[in-house]
């Protein structure tokens, strides 16, 4: 028999994510997509650390999560094995253990981002998976012994590794590898109550995003042929972010979840 003091399983918490604990990788600066999805997981009541690459970024990184108090920064470039364990070594003495990941790094060099696919080097194909797409892996490897039955791991793409982009060239074969990579690690450590996914989502005027030629043109397009007659905000992609950290998405995991108006489902 209901009571009428029984708890409600699906009541409203201002602060569904309290007592866990999040490492966000990615964060630019306050328009980059991480810092987005990073202040909507502190809201819900996450703890969070950062990572930052090299001593040029310490301090833009530094002053972007300043709002959020006293965080943990950490220095990683995702190329070296022996960054991501001293990552997971500084993660382990303070929380010992994480709750959610988020991987928001992509990099191709500049030159692959414009002009013929066909004229991509060889070390830029190199970079740009290996950035890109590798990282995740490496990321979750050294992670691995940290996360939590029900940890959540979720990853940014686009949908330039659906479909050809102009301009976006090798790091659309980047994002596709990543997606793959999505499945392959969702299959693996789902017997662990671990989920993978990735949020495709619609294009923003990001850091990264300037670097590819004719981005305000891709705007143009989405807000002519998006259902929405739109891309997303930065807002709305970090709530699919919250989405998938959240018990809610218990049973969603090797899902790419598009949060970009609709435009992944038009037909030109």
């Amino acid at each position: 028999m209901s009571s009428l003091h029984a708890p409600d399983a699906f009541a409203p918490t201002t602060e569904p994510l309290r007592g866990k604990c999040g490492l966000v990788v990615g964060v630019a600066n306050q328009h980059s997509i991480a810092w987005a999805c990073a202040r909507r997981l502190a809201a819900a009541g996450m703890e969070l650390a950062f990572t930052y690459q090299g001593a040029a970024m310490e301090d833009r990184v530094r002053r972007t999560v300043a709002e959020l108090g006293d965080v943990p920064l950490y220095p990683l470039d995702v190329q070296f094995d022996d960054q991501l364990a001293a990552l997971a070594d500084g993660l382990s003495q303070r929380w010992g253990r994480l709750d959610f990941v988020l991987h928001s790094v992509a990099y191709a060099p500049r030159e692959a981002l414009a002009g013929s696919f066909l004229a991509t080097s060889r070390e830029a194909f190199r970079i740009a998976l290996d950035v890109s797409a590798y990282s995740l892996v490496g990321l979750v490897r050294a992670l691995r012994p940290l996360l939590a039955r029900g940890a959540s791991v979720v990853t940014l793409s686009y949908l330039g590794a659906e479909r050809v982009v102009a301009n976006y060239n090798v790091m659309g074969v980047a994002k596709a590898a990543l997606e793959a990579c999505v499945r392959y690690l969702a299959a693996e450590l789902g017997p662990e109550g671990i989920r993978v996914n990735a949020v495709s989502a619609g294009p923003v005027n990001t850091l990264s995003a300037r670097g590819i030629a004719h981005f305000r043109e891709v705007l143009q397009v989405y807000a002519e042929r998006a259902p929405l007659r739109r891309s997303a905000t930065p807002e709305e992609i970090a709530d699919a972010v919250l989405f998938l950290a959240s018990p809610g998405s218990s049973g969603i995991t090797a899902e790419v979840l598009h949060v970009d108006g609709g435009f992944h489902a038009v037909a030109f």
